[in-house]
């Protein structure tokens, strides 16, 4: 008799655990069903409904590096014009010029026109890792732009800077900065791209998977999509070095962007979280 109730002990404890089990992959199922709808509704919206977009970033080189999916996403949409404002010529080794041809090349291959790049010429803010940008400067710049070109959407770097580039992280806080003051008009959205931990940032396609589970907006590239990146940031032969080469292998950015709606209560949690 007690040897038949040893037995019963762990078939129960066998029994509890597999219902657990079930259990937990329901719940991920029914993430995966939940993050699919609301990416439907999300490329909907992104799609049909935006007409000028505007891309912020700091560097000529920017716009492929870490915006690609996004940009690429956005030109299916044929009632979405893209513009593009890149805070800074590139001149931290007095590559100014060269960067700036680079970055009006690049945007061809992305089918952007050249009259919607837009690139800022301004001695208070060079391209220096170690310089801090005045968020005053660059919130007047983006708000000019954002009026005078009826802008509907705005999508820039989060708090890290994917690459914690303090230039990067200051056109954060310059969008947060409006979005606080309640300067950045009500038709305007604004998304911001998420920083991943560096394992993540370099699984390249394998990240896809964690992306569709951690993330609920975002933009995957096919094949022939990530080669057009690929030749964009080829463009920018002066940033062309080893370490560059292999980030273009490697990098998830060449392939999936996930973004974050950038809203009051978004920032006032990234300002705890601080």
């Amino acid at each position: 008799m007690n040897e038949s109730i040893n037995l019963l002990v762990p078939l129960r404890e066998l029994s509890k655990y597999f219902l657990e089990c079930r259990s937990k992959a329901e719940e991920a199922l029914e993430l995966l069903i939940l993050s699919t709808i609301i990416f439907i509704i999300f490329n909907v919206i992104l799609f049909y409904l935006i007409h000028n977009f505007r891309n912020v970033t700091a560097h000529p080189d920017d716009e492929c590096m870490f915006f690609g999916p996004t940009l690429i996403a956005l030109k299916k949409n044929q009632n979405c014009r893209i513009f593009v404002l890149c805070m800074s010529k590139g001149d931290h080794e007095k590559l100014g010029n060269v960067r700036k041809d680079e970055l009006w090349n690049a945007c061809r291959c992305l089918d952007i026109q050249p009259q919607d790049i837009t690139l800022t010429h301004c001695t208070n803010l060079p391209d220096d890792p170690n310089t801090e940008w005045k968020v005053e400067l660059l919130s007047s710049l983006i708000l000019n732009q954002v009026e005078a070109l009826d802008i509907d959407l705005v999508i820039t770097f989060d708090k890290d800077g994917v690459s914690q580039h303090k230039n990067h992280q200051a056109l954060y806080y310059a969008v947060a900065s409006l979005c606080l003051s309640g300067l950045m008009p009500s038709t305007c959205r604004i998304l911001i791209l998420e920083t991943v931990n560096i394992i993540r940032k370099y699984l390249s396609f394998f990240d896809v998977l964690l992306s569709l589970l951690l993330s609920t907006n975002w933009s995957i590239m096919r094949l022939h999509e990530r080669q057009l990146i690929k030749s964009a940031m080829c463009q920018h032969i002066s940033q062309m070095v080893w370490f560059r080469k292999l980030y273009i292998i490697f990098s998830r950015y060449m392939i999936i962007n996930s973004l974050t709606e950038l809203n009051v209560e978004s920032i006032e949690f990234d300002i705890l979280e601080s």
